[in-house]
């Protein structure tokens, strides 16, 4: 499967390098050095409005599969939060590079960060959900990807229905270009109808050739998919994002920090990313109200945004800016309100539990008099009319 060039300009190198290049003391001292800049440098958790969010809910009791080149769960910011799925590249690990676009995404959706308090390192989106890792493609710099059509025709609709078949409420795809074009294919629509009945929530990234021939990216454009777009910190459209009119929303998606293999990070643009972060709203919408349809987690994420574009909607700009806090006010909403408390036992026949507490019993029993009261008042009240008289020639009016 092939997907768009990755945009991915390194703006801060030095958080790659190993701690002995550094001058620090010692790996520790590097750890906590390199974790504390990343942490800095995450704009996204204030415009997406992450710690509002978090006073709901960190996405916890929530499995989101990403299906990427692979996600190592030795990095410190996910350790403990990975399941590992299957490689269906056909590809292996050997002798190839792997994982590095992959762990960055997961970083975005589930990253806890590390250290004391968690104060250092990647926070994700849903830092209390656990992620899936299924491999469907290679790494962009991996030169077996130029030789072959990884996992061929199969590897994203096969990844799809295995998340869905493991559990996972919320699908990460931050891919691009069909299997192997950009026209899609039946077999991953299909994957995605399957995904979708079965109530699992699909976000993919819209693309990054918004610069040249913003072609319909795939499986951005599939019907139920969540396509992002992405924009800089200043809420400005990123020029690779595409624009396209099965965008839903745009995120963050310019100098985003990631984890990038272990103990490391990196510092990248992309629409990828932007879509992770979404994917991620979607992890928190489904911990907090696990009873809303895919279509209606969409719905409270498009409705939940700012920076909205004139007449509510723009190929470049989706339903606007995608907002944590926004999305979960949206989608209690949604979910209506709580169940109303069952009624008395006695519209459901008898209780197996045993007779009803004595203070309602009371409270029965008083209602059952007033009735009786009444119906006798009303029987006098009728009998009294018949007994008298009729006056003024003894004929009835």
């Amino acid at each position: 499967m092939r997907r768009p060039r990755l945009r991915a300009a390194l703006l801060s190198l030095f958080l790659l390098f190993p701690s002995s290049q550094l001058g620090l003391a010692t790996p520790a001292a590097a750890d906590d050095e390199m974790g504390a800049l990343a942490r800095d440098k995450q704009w996204q958790l204030g415009t997406l409005r992450l710690h509002d969010a978090w006073r709901v809910t960190q996405g916890d009791n929530v499995l989101v599969a990403v299906l990427d080149t692979g996600v190592r769960g030795d990095h410190q910011d996910l350790r403990g939060s990975v399941v590992h799925g299957p490689d269906l590249t056909g590809a292996g690990r050997a002798g190839g590079v792997w994982g590095h676009h992959g762990t960055a995404m997961a970083s975005l959706i589930a990253g806890h960060g590390h250290g004391k308090g968690k104060a250092g390192g990647v926070l994700g989106v849903a830092p209390a959900a656990k992620v899936l890792s299924v491999r469907v493609t290679l790494e962009n710099s991996d030169p077996r990807r130029a030789k072959r059509r990884a996992g061929g025709h199969d590897a994203l609709a096969k990844g799809i229905r295995y998340a869905v078949d493991r559990g996972a409420q919320v699908i990460s795809m931050s891919l691009g270009g069909g299997s192997g074009s950009w026209e899609g294919s039946a077999a991953e629509e299909e994957a995605v109808q399957y995904a979708v009945a079965h109530g699992a929530v699909l976000v993919a990234s819209s693309g990054n050739d918004g610069e040249s021939t913003n072609r319909k990216n795939f499986p951005a454009a599939y019907p139920g998919v969540i396509a992002v777009g992405a924009v800089d910190r200043n809420f400005r459209l990123a020029g690779f994002s595409n624009r396209q009119d099965y965008l839903s929303v745009v995120a963050p998606g310019v100098d985003i920090v990631s984890a990038n293999g272990a103990r490391r990070y990196v510092v990248g643009d992309g629409t990828s990313s932007a879509a992770a972060m979404v994917a991620g709203i979607a992890a928190l919408i489904r911990s907090a109200y696990s009873d809303l349809s895919p279509y209606h987690v969409r719905r409270a994420i498009e409705l939940g945004t700012r920076k909205r574009p004139r007449g509510g909607y723009s190929t470049g700009y989706g339903h606007g800016v995608a907002d944590a806090a926004l999305a979960l006010r949206v989608a209690e909403r949604l979910a209506g309100p709580t169940q109303p408390p069952p009624l008395p036992a006695e519209h459901f026949g008898e209780d197996p539990s045993g007779p009803p507490p004595g203070s309602r019993a009371l409270v029965i029993a008083g209602l059952v008099a007033l009735a009786l009261a009444l119906s006798a008042r009303i029987l006098l009240h009728h009998d009294r009319r018949r007994a008298v008289p009729w006056s003024r020639g003894g004929a009835p009016p």
